[in-house]
């Protein structure tokens, strides 16, 4: 069997499990924000549930329109954090210990090698980085899951990404991705388990590796998976909330396709509107003007993204007509960018810091565009009217692309300023 049906056999007590099968699977870890959950919680009451399943393993996030932007956010949050506390959830993390929650989950030790984790966000299949069979649910689905503990699924086939070769200066887990996405389309992956794998996967960071699971779903998947292996130990050493047992893939596992990619020549990528498989080389796109600069999500807002950014903004300046705005996709990594003098950096070069919020990946706020703008972001997502007006243009990069891009005031080559 494949890494991700031997999880879901494991978690629904059978000895092996088969593409196309209906499974009822045991949930290890839910975890819900402001947006998706509330309409959950508002289901359990209409039906008079009035418990949940296990407390320990909730955990709850308010991250999308945090800090509160207008009165419906303030009762969106309101909604959640009443029900952590009349739930005694001990997993709510409150604004000012909070940030996006796919940062959250695997900084605090609940993402753990061969576990189930749901979350109503489609983004939750950054978690299969640990090797954990990680989904994006909706809000009934969750109010299920609240209640029992439990969720079915249909096993999903799997694809084998086997990725080797080096990467070049300049060129980052993002722009893998991108790439991959470019060749199988927005829909190549339809309901399948994207498993990664290969020497140019194993060189990635942990944080780099969520990178490239957290835009699975990008590609039309189920879920996005990479085994475990020392740096996963290292990374969830002091971290960890229990023992695991990691999970791999048989020699002999079935894929429905395999693909193999070498990134040796890869160059940095920028997916043009208005699909996030429209990656296209970002010299090819240089001196197309832009209007604004989002560095972070959770995609890319951990505290490698930052450092990445910062390395090509310092000593240079945004260009006048390009606002720049630095988003930490955590509290943790909001405060090892200070201690490091990131944010000096960044402040040195125009750019403005947030604190942790999704806030403008999803057109939320803090940083919508007007009819006619255009943006580089590190999100993950450019449809149409994703960040604002319908008009407004969105275009997919790395951290080092966004940060070019920022100092030149147009889509920029990273390598021009290494």
């Amino acid at each position: 069997m494949t890494i991700t049906e031997k999880i879901l056999a494991a978690h629904s007590g059978r000895e092996t499990v088969r593409p196309g099968e209906i499974v009822e699977a045991d949930i290890d870890i839910f975890m819900g924000h402001d947006v998706t959950t509330p309409p959950a919680i508002s289901m359990l009451e209409e039906q008079g549930i009035d418990t949940v399943f296990d407390r320990e393993r909730i955990v709850l996030v308010p991250d999308h329109f945090v800090p509160n932007k207008d009165i419906k956010s303030a009762e969106l949050a309101k909604r959640l954090r009443e029900f952590a506390h009349k739930h005694a959830i001990p997993h709510y993390f409150e604004v000012g210990r909070n940030g996006v929650c796919h940062a959250i989950l695997p900084e605090k030790g609940f993402v753990l090698p061969g576990t189930t984790i749901v979350c109503p966000d489609s983004h939750t299949c950054t978690h299969g980085a640990f090797g954990a069979f990680s989904t994006g649910i909706g809000s009934t689905d969750a109010a299920a899951v609240l209640a029992t503990g439990k969720l079915w699924f249909k096993v999903p086939e799997s694809m084998l990404f086997v990725v080797s070769g080096t990467l070049p200066e300049g060129v980052y887990s993002k722009d893998i991705i991108l790439s991959i996405i470019a060749d199988i389309g927005v829909d190549g992956a339809l309901y399948r388990a994207m498993e990664f794998s290969g020497p140019a996967i194993s060189a990635l960071s942990m944080e780099a590796r969520m990178t490239v699971t957290n835009m699975a779903i990008e590609a039309g998947g189920k879920s996005g998976i990479i085994a475990a292996d020392e740096k996963t130990d290292d990374y969830l050493r002091g971290r960890a909330r229990k023992a695991y047992t990691p999970v791999a893939s048989d020699e002999d596992a079935v894929y429905v396709s395999e693909h193999m990619y070498d990134v040796s020549a890869l160059e940095p990528l920028v997916a043009v509107p208005h699909l996030p498989s429209n990656g296209r080389p970002a010299r090819e796109l240089a001196g197309v003007r832009i209007d604004q600069v989002v560095i972070g999500s959770c995609t890319n807002g951990r505290i490698e993204d930052l450092r990445i950014a910062a390395d090509l903004l310092e000593g240079n300046v945004v260009a006048p007509t390009v606002r720049a705005l630095v988003i930490p996709a955590s509290t943790e990594v909001w405060t090892d960018a200070m201690k490091e003098g990131l944010f000096e950096i960044f402040t040195d070069a125009g750019a403005a810091v947030s604190l942790p919020t999704c806030g403008p990946c999803l057109g939320g706020h803090m940083g919508i565009l007007a009819k006619g703008e255009r943006c580089v972001a590190t999100t993950n997502r450019n449809f149409v009217g994703r960040m604002g007006h319908p008009e407004s243009e969105v275009y997919l990069a790395s951290p080092a692309t966004a940060a070019a891009s920022a100092i030149a005031g147009s889509i920029a080559d990273p390598r021009d300023y290494l």
